[in-house]
């Protein structure tokens, strides 16, 4: 089994076909999504014609939750299930299309991952004005924040791997951010939450997306359009 990474697709997915195609993969391999996957997007007949042509590729998607798509868990025809110890929302007829738990932790080939999902967004205001889909629940709720933290409780604050949507504040990549957008007035609860999390928490590796660049800082690894396999080195 081989466990994959790339970062926001927003319904895009040529990149992970051609990947399937070069590497001769199959549904047994995994494909981590970080946030921003765009398969719960417009909640109609759009999403489903996605999703149907997701069902062809060789490859299972496991989808963190981002800040352009809808909460599997406010959709009546997604279901929980246990998936490499850890639950999953999916739905009976894309099986192969699973969507992340915040606060889930799960089992990559011996890697303990905890998962993260949410962000604010930025062009939250022209997407409400312009109606397209925007979504009120992007950020982790207080209930999924204590949610998160009991779980930590659970594994005295000790995982190998952590997947989130965005970074710990103090890892934005200031650089990338877009010229006009006033800062100060971007919501940044979840990634000052994080901060405290990251403080706190003993891992080996952080991936995050969200910001639609390619970075590594400290053990913090911001991707986009890379496809990385996720490797235990400690095996």
């Amino acid at each position: 089994m081989m466990v994959c990474i790339t970062g926001d697709t927003h319904g895009q997915f040529g990149r992970i076909a051609e990947f399937c195609n070069e590497y001769n993969t199959s549904k047994d391999d995994i494909m981590i999504v970080l946030g921003d996957a765009g398969i719960n997007y417009y909640e109609n007949e759009t999403d489903e014609e996605l999703k149907k042509i997701l069902d062809e590729l060789p490859i299972t998607f496991f989808c963190i939750h981002g800040n352009h798509e809808q909460r599997p868990f406010v959709i009546a025809t997604y279901e929980e299930e246990v998936w490499h110890s850890g639950m999953v929302y999916v739905e009976k007829k894309h099986p192969s299309l699973k969507f992340a738990k915040d606060g889930g932790i799960y089992d990559f080939n011996g890697m303990k991952t905890i998962v993260f999902g949410g962000a604010y967004s930025v062009d939250k205001d022209y997407r409400i004005y312009r109606h397209i889909p925007w979504f009120e629940n992007e950020q982790p709720s207080k209930e999924i924040k204590e949610y998160v933290e009991l779980r930590l409780n659970d594994i005295n604050w000790k995982v190998d791997l952590v997947l989130s949507h965005t970074t710990p504040l103090k890892y934005e990549p200031i650089e990338v951010f877009i010229p006009f957008i006033d800062q100060s007035s971007v919501d940044k609860s979840t990634e000052i939450w994080l901060d405290g999390i990251e403080t706190k928490l003993d891992y080996q590796k952080w991936y995050a997306g969200h910001y639609h660049t390619e970075k590594k800082i400290d053990s913090i690894v911001i991707m986009y359009e890379n496809i990385h396999e996720l490797i235990n080195t400690n095996l």
